[in-house]
């Protein structure tokens, strides 16, 4: 098995009184590693601490083999790394093309022939040669997206840390991004962010479950999904034992919880596992 691209052992994170991350762990190989959890979690505090936006306050945090609290090492991962945030508050002004090439700027890449060329490359790679001379204003939501994965991808880095990727995608293009995000992880490292359990399913090979600022779970999908075995069933009626449930197209009720004797038992997806490990929390995930 390879050696990890990011170690995170016991990470605390505060603001005010508010623990956003308290004692997460975590580690990312080559491939696509999915940080699933709900809104409030410290999904993006997490993640702002492997882009190098956040020092670390407490824990251990080694990105790359290196050490981000050390300004040397820092620099050095920032050279290597590729960060999409939630928000990435773009100036809409800017046409694709000045965009990408002003991240190209910060990134160091000064030679402005070979700069140029690989802007017009990023920008190829997500489909958005054809609009490079387009307004950000005058871009669709997903095209902005994947503008931003292009920013991402400059200089090839070997970490790219993605954070709510597929948010506001529509379905055709949240299946777009998906085959651009499991193509950036064929010969790298990807850290994503969502806590939509389809994108993980579809994308990663690993997974880590957080919530409250704690790590849940850390290992492959199918452990997550085999976790739930015999804990997923179908009737005719809601069980009110359940911990969650919720009425099928065909009329019948999906329960998920500790399943009663003789239960008509169903395979488990990725979600029931997701849900059934969140436990009470689980209930208002699913009322939103």
């Amino acid at each position: 098995m390879t050696a990890p691209t990011v170690v995170v052992d016991d990470l605390v994170q505060t603001f005010g009184r508010v623990r956003a991350c308290d004692g997460v762990t975590l580690r990312a190989r080559p491939g696509v590693t999915g940080l699933l959890g709900p809104n409030g979690a410290g999904k993006t505090t997490l993640l702002r601490v492997l882009a190098t936006v956040l020092a670390p306050q407490q824990g251990r945090v080694r990105l790359l083999g290196r050490d981000p609290a050390d300004a040397d090492d820092r620099r050095e991962v920032r050279r290597r790394l590729g960060y999409l945030p939630q928000e990435p508050g773009y100036s809409r002004t800017f046409t694709a093309f000045e965009l990408v090439d002003y991240v190209a700027v910060l990134k160091e890449m000064t030679d402005r022939r070979s700069r140029h060329d690989e802007v017009r490359r990023v920008l190829d790679l997500v489909d958005l040669g054809d609009v490079r001379d387009r307004k950000v204003k005058a871009l669709s939501g997903g095209m902005r997206r994947r503008l931003g994965l292009a920013q991402a991808l400059l200089r090839d880095p070997e970490l790219v840390v993605l954070d709510e990727p597929t948010v506001g995608l529509d379905p055709e293009q949240r299946l777009r991004f998906r085959d651009l995000v499991s193509r950036a992880g064929e010969d790298r490292t990807v850290v994503l962010s969502t806590h939509q359990t389809e994108d993980v399913a579809a994308l990663c090979e690993h997974v880590v479950v957080v919530d409250r600022g704690r790590t849940l779970f850390a290992g492959s999908v199918p452990e997550l999904v085999g976790a739930a075995s015999g804990a997923v069933w179908v009737d005719d009626v809601r069980d009110p034992g359940a911990l969650v449930a919720w009425r099928l197209g065909n009329g019948t009720f999906h329960h998920v919880g500790a399943a009663p004797t003789g239960a008509t038992l169903v395979p488990p997806t990725l979600e029931d596992a997701y849900l059934l490990l969140l436990g009470d929390r689980a209930r208002p995930a699913v009322a939103a």
